[in-house]
């Protein structure tokens, strides 16, 4: 089964969101099935078959979550992010500041799942493979 550290070699290549999907293609080399990524803290719970699962520490001083999403905005920055525009801490503020609680992987399927405090689902992308 897959560590943290080996997620967090994986990780230390991304420096932009123009980055993500090679580093899903490293995480599924290392046999992780899918994680969720928390954004008041940025901990992330990666999870591999039967019922495996790793936790990261946290990653960064709080963030507070909006009470209210505001999805329009969400997707700019999003986009944003994904153009290598914005670093990983500025995206994780700005989903916290539109109301994102976490963000859910799933490489089985191969899509990304945003949801707010009440786990409602706010926007589903396909990851490009």
């Amino acid at each position: 089964m897959f560590t943290i550290d080996q997620i967090k070699e994986a990780h230390s290549k991304v420096k932009s969101g123009a980055d993500f999907p090679n580093y899903i293609q490293d995480l599924i080399i290392l046999g992780v099935k899918g994680y969720d990524t928390f954004v008041n803290d940025g901990h992330v719970e990666y999870y591999g078959v039967n019922g495996y699962i790793v936790t990261s520490d946290e990653k960064y001083n709080l963030i507070s979550v909006a009470a209210t999403v505001n999805k329009e905005l969400f997707i700019e920055f999003l986009v944003k992010h994904q153009q290598g525009e914005t670093d990983y801490l500025t995206f994780c503020n700005h989903a916290g500041q539109c109301g994102i609680a976490k963000w859910r992987v799933d490489i089985i399927e191969m899509t990304c799942t945003y949801f707010d405090s009440a786990e409602n689902e706010i926007l589903i992308e396909k990851i490009p493979e």
